[in-house]
């Protein structure tokens, strides 16, 4: 988690892909769905436990889970809706 996030901020529970495999919504253990650019938005403000938004090699901010060892929370490995 991230040092503003706190135990009341839901968590990711599952993704909705494009047909490039790229995620483009996201469930949240709320029930909510959001839009990849509002998981970050939210996510940067510690409304979303256990992710994190980094600027990648291309440049564009990205939204990745917290790195725990677990390749089973990863957003790629996450079931879909």
């Amino acid at each position: 988690m991230t040092p503003e996030s706190n135990n009341q901020a839901p968590e990711v529970v599952a993704v909705r892909k494009n047909g490039d495999g790229d995620i483009v919504e996201l469930q949240l253990s709320s029930g909510q769905v959001v839009d990849y650019k509002q998981a970050q938005a939210m996510a940067k403000q510690g409304q979303i436990a256990n992710v994190n938004v980094f600027r990648g090699r291309d440049g564009d901010e990205h939204l990745r889970s917290d790195a725990d060892g677990n390749p089973d929370n990863n957003l790629d490995n996450l079931p879909t809706f």
